[in-house]
C-alpha cells in the first residue's frame, strides 16, 4: 500500500490523499466515509464500469452504513459533453442529492472528468472522490483537480478546478482491462518520466514485462511513482499558471489528433504519438537535445504503445487544429517541451512553453508522417 498526500494551495488551501492499494475497492467505504463524509452518496461511472465494478463500490459504501446510488451514463469520449453533464446533474436532482452530499467518480478519465465536473457545479459544488479504474486514469487524470467536457470546437474547453477528498487506486481492477486500455495509459506513465525523472523512465522499461503481464508489484509502483511525480507538479501550480504547463507535454499534437480521429484515436496512443511528435518538433527548434524523440519511441516500443503517425492526419489540418489548444495565445501555438528525457524546458525568460512557428513544426512532422506505415497496429 502507498498513500501519497497532495497538499494544495489556494483560499482555502486543501489537502486530500491518494491511496494505491490492491483491494481498495473491498474496503472502499471506510475510506470514502473517513476522508468525505456525506449524507449520502452518488457513484457515477459509464455503463461498462458501472456493470463491472458498480455494485461492488456501492454494496461497500453502504456496509459502512452510507446511503448510495449508482448513476450510470453513456461510455465513450464522444459522450464527455454538456449534454452529459446537464443528464447527470438532472439525475442528482432526482435523488434528492443536496449540498451535504458527494459524487464518487468509478471509472476512466471519461468519467473522471465528466463527474468531476458535475461535482463542480452541482449546486454551486459538492464534494467527490476519485475511484479510477484504468491505468491511465490511475497515473494522471484522477489527479489534480481538472475536470471538464469536451465541445465541438475541442477537448476539455468547458471545465473548472475542482480538487478531489480523496483518490483510491486499487490495481487489481486493472485486470479486467483491455490490451489497448492497459498501453494508452503507459504513455502517460512514460511522459511522467520524459518530463521529470530519467531514473523512473529507465525502471518502467527495464520492467516492461512484468508491467505487461500485470504483475500487481509492478503496476502499483508505476502507478505510486507517476502520481508522486504528478503531485509535486500540482501542488507547485494547482492552478495551471506555470510550471503545470509540463504535464501537457504530447497532448497539443495528441488532443489534435483526438479530435481529427472523432475520438476514435485512444487518448494515451493520441498522446504516444504526441511525445515524439513535439520531442521532434523540440528538436528542430532548438529546446531538445538531438536524439531525445527516437529515445522516447524506442521506450513506448518496449511497452508496445504504438507511436506511428497515423496515415489520416495530414499535418497542416493537425497544425490548425493545434490553434484551438488551452495554451495557444495571441493566435500563437505555445508547446509544452523537454530539454532531453527526465527534464521539462523552459524559456529564457522562464516560461514552461515555448512558441513554435507552424513552419519548424512541420518541418519536424514531415518524416513522421513519410515513415508512417500503411497499417497501424492498434489505431
Amino acid at each position: 500500500m502507498a498513500t501519497i498526500s497532495i497538499a494544495v494551495p489556494g483560499t482555502p488551501p486543501s489537502r486530500y490523499d491518494v491511496v494505491v492499494e490492491p483491494g481498495a475497492l473491498s474496503r472502499l467505504g471506510a475510506l470514502v466515509t473517513a476522508a468525505a463524509p456525506a449524507a449520502r452518496y452518488a457513484v457515477l461511472a459509464d455503463e461498462r464500469v458501472a456493470g463491472l465494478y458498480g455494485d461492488a463500490a456501492c454494496a461497500a459504501i453502504a456496509r459502512a452504513g452510507a446511503r448510495v446510488d449508482l448513476v450510470p451514463f453513456a461510455a465513450g469520449e464522444a459522450r464527455k459533453t454538456v449534454a452529459t453533464w446537464a443528464e447527470l446533474c438532472d439525475a442528482l436532482v432526482q435523488l434528492g442529492v443536496g449540498r451535504d452530499g458527494c459524487v464518487i467518480a468509478l471509472g476512466g478519465g471519461v468519467a473522471g472528468d465528466v463527474a468531476g465536473f458535475v461535482a463542480a457545479t452541482y449546486l454551486r459544488g459538492v464534494d467527490f472522490v476519485q475511484v479510477p479504474t484504468t491505468l491511465l486514469a490511475m497515473v494522471d487524470a484522477s489527479v489534480g483537480g481538472k475536470t471538464g467536457v469536451d465541445t465541438a470546437g475541442g477537448k476539455n474547453l468547458v471545465g473548472a478546478f475542482h480538487q478531489p477528498r480523496l483518490v483510491v487506486a486499487d490495481p487489481e481492477v486493472l485486470a479486467s482491462l483491455p490490451e489497448a486500455e492497459l498501453r494508452a495509459g503507459l504513455a502517460e506513465a512514460v511522459k511522467h518520466g520524459v518530463i521529470a525523472d530519467a531514473a523512473y523512465l529507465d525502471r518502467i522499461v527495464r520492467d516492461a514485462g512484468a508491467i505487461l503481464r500485470r504483475d500487481a508489484a509492478a503496476l502499483g509502483a508505476v502507478v505510486a511513482r507517476s502520481v508522486e511525480i504528478k503531485a509535486e507538479v500540482v501542488a507547485a501550480d494547482p492552478r495551471e499558471a506555470g510550471r503545470r504547463a509540463v504535464l501537457n507535454f504530447g497532448h497539443t499534437i495528441g488532443h489534435a489528433l483526438e479530435m481529427l480521429s472523432g475520438y476514435t484515436l485512444p487518448h494515451g496512443y493520441a498522446v504516444a504519438t504526441g511525445m515524439v511528435a513535439e520531442a521532434a518538433i523540440g528538436e528542430a527548434a532548438g529546446v531538445t537535445a538531438p536524439g531525445t524523440a527516437a529515445a522516447i519511441e524506442e521506450a513506448l516500443r518496449s511497452l508496445e504503445v504504438p507511436t506511428a503517425w497515423p496515415e489520416w492526419a495530414a499535418p497542416d489540418a493537425v497544425l490548425a487544429q493545434c490553434r484551438r489548444d488551452k495554451k495557444v495565445r495571441a493566435g500563437q501555438v505555445r508547446y509544452s517541451l523537454v530539454a532531453r528525457p527526465g527534464e521539462a524546458a523552459r524559456t529564457a525568460e522562464g516560461a514552461w512553453t515555448h512558441e513554435v512557428p507552424d513552419a519548424v513544426a512541420a518541418e519536424a512532422l514531415a518524416p513522421l508522417v513519410r515513415a508512417t506505415p500503411p497499417r497501424l497496429r492498434g489505431m
